[in-house]
């Protein structure tokens, strides 16, 4: 691996004060994220009521318990295994480690597991269900056009998701979605009879609508709501990852090049866990970009410029210009 780039110490020293990881952010987040996540769940119930009455119902709420239960124990080991991630020794970039046991620190949680994928693609994400339990994962093209100091920009927005607790946030989301989503797959290939299963009955032909206009709609909005989940988080990371580094700049330009690199070689092993990573892996241009789980780069940029240009007291932006 090609190691581009010295590294430039945080512009602050010890351990900051992260307004994006605590305080009323956090709460506030914390409301939105909850109100989300009650949506998704009150259509997997709304879907098991309507199609199956109350047995329906409870077999709905038990798949939604046993399912968020395993995303909570075991969706560390899944994402990285999923990707073929290995864990990278020590020995091959103490450099690395040494930087995000720093970062770590600075964010007062235990060191996350060190792992890298084997792509060209630039990119990294967080998982596991607490600090304590948490995995940062790297692929092999994100430290071949990076510098240190954009690194260390990637490491800190990967971490500010750990500690925000959205890696178990965004799992628990797409583990009821998915739900939603493959109930919904299952009943168009083999719940013909519950479509219609009223048409003997008084308005049985409504009832069929009904169910069928539900099945239409559930998935996108469950699509909507997840997505709603991911790109506020995006936010969130991206602030509390600015603070940990003392670089908004850093985190900035990073951006932008990983966002080059995701047009150039997009990464679609596995899809559905696109929302993982700090750039959008399945790059999609026109209308697709509605669907993407990440928020626009374009404005990630500009709030990181702006926090870069409080923090010096001026509006000149380091490293890249704002290109948008």
């Amino acid at each position: 691996m090609a190691y581009s780039g010295t590294h430039t110490p945080s512009r602050n020293g010890g351990q900051p004060r992260l307004s994006g990881g605590g305080g009323w952010h956090r709460l506030g987040n914390a409301l939105k994220t909850t109100v989300l996540l009650a949506g998704l769940t009150a259509l997997v119930l709304a879907i098991g009521q309507r199609l199956g009455g109350p047995q329906g119902l409870m077999f709905a709420a038990l798949f939604a318990v046993v399912m968020n239960f395993g995303s909570y124990w075991f969706s560390d080991r899944i994402a990285l295994a999923i990707h073929g991630a290995q864990p990278l020794p020590y020995e091959q970039a103490p450099w690395l480690h040494q930087m995000i046991e720093r970062l770590a620190a600075r964010a007062g949680m235990p060191r996350p597991k060190v792992y890298i994928l084997p792509t060209r693609t630039p990119n990294a994400f967080a998982t596991g269900r607490n600090p304590s339990h948490a995995a940062v994962a790297v692929t092999a093209g994100l430290m071949d056009i990076l510098d240190r100091r954009e690194l260390e920009g990637v490491l800190a927005h990967e971490l500010g998701h750990v500690r925000n607790r959205d890696t178990l946030i965004g799992t628990v989301a797409a583990t009821l979605a998915g739900i939603i989503s493959y109930a919904a797959q299952m009943l168009f290939w083999f719940g013909g009879s519950m479509l219609s299963r009223g048409d003997d009955e008084e308005g049985g032909l409504g009832d069929a609508l009904a169910n069928l206009g539900l099945l239409l709609v559930a998935p996108i909005a469950a699509t909507l709501l997840q997505l709603a989940v991911s790109r506020s988080r995006e936010y969130g990371a991206d602030a509390t990852g600015a603070e940990l580094c003392g670089d908004p700049d850093a985190l900035a330009d990073a951006l932008l090049k990983l966002e080059r690199g995701a047009e150039l070689m997009p990464y679609d092993r596995a899809p559905a866990t696109s929302h993982l990573f700090i750039v959008n892996p399945l790059h999609r241009g026109g209308v697709m970009a509605l669907f993407s789980t990440h928020p626009p780069i374009p404005e990630r940029v500009r709030r990181l410029r702006d926090m870069g240009a409080r923090s010096t007291g001026g509006t000149r932006a380091r490293g890249w210009e704002y290109a948008y």
